[in-house]
């Protein structure tokens, strides 16, 4: 064998190797791209989920804090307060026709109610229906209205009724008033279906529903 083809087997083997370490690199590269790749894939995976996961978790909280007021309002209405609109002006000017109202459920819980008073209680007539007065006559009183003037147990003076703004009319009565018992007349005292109109005359403490404690529609006043 002479030098050339020496030459030459030694540079096809150099050839070989060096194609060999080539291909071997070039695997190596190939299998770290696809680590990478794969790598990526899952970290984009990853922040998908996270992304989702936290609109979730945001969506959820929003649900917590929407039920939270749909069931303290639901308790303010139905066991603290009543917000009432009064359609007619039986109670004007105390309380105009239109007025959206405030009332306080619990008021009653430990005291008995007042003569003066504005109370939405149920209407005797029909207690699917609420009404909104002024308690005038306390249970076991004599109520009697005479020239528009409103007398308690034969008083030789009518009562005072500074509330008023119009002068009534009429003789009523006389009413004598049960136990548990009220006797309840508009401040628009011509112009009021109460107790004086009623076939039921009188309204059951039962009955009574909240103490009225202040306007707030169209703009915001005491209501005594």
């Amino acid at each position: 064998m002479d030098r050339e083809e020496l030459l030459n087997k030694d540079t096809d083997k150099g050839i070989e190797a060096f194609s060999e370490t080539a291909s071997h690199y070039t695997a190596m590269e190939t299998e770290e791209e696809d680590a990478s790749s794969e790598s990526r894939a899952k970290n984009n995976k990853a922040d998908g989920e996270g992304k989702k996961k936290g609109r979730l978790k945001e969506f959820l909280s929003w649900v917590k804090v929407i039920l939270i007021a749909v069931i303290v309002g639901l308790f303010l209405t139905r066991v603290v307060i009543v917000n009432a609109t009064v359609p007619t002006g039986s109670m004007e000017p105390t309380v105009m026709a239109g007025d959206r109202v405030i009332g306080f459920r619990l008021a009653y819980m430990f005291s008995r109610p007042e003569r003066g008073d504005v109370v939405i209680f149920k209407y005797p007539d029909d207690k699917s229906i609420q009404y909104l007065k002024r308690i005038i006559g306390l249970p076991g009183e004599k109520i009697q209205v005479l020239d528009g003037k409103v007398y308690i147990n034969d008083s030789e003076l009518p009562l005072e009724e500074e509330y008023l703004t119009v002068v009534p009319v009429g003789d009523f009565g006389p009413y004598y008033i049960p136990e548990d018992h009220y006797f309840m007349m508009g401040d628009n005292r011509n112009n009021s279906r109460d107790s004086r109109y009623w076939e039921n005359t009188y309204v059951n403490k039962d009955d009574i529903i909240a103490k009225v404690l202040f306007g707030y529609y169209p703009k915001i006043y005491s209501i005594k």
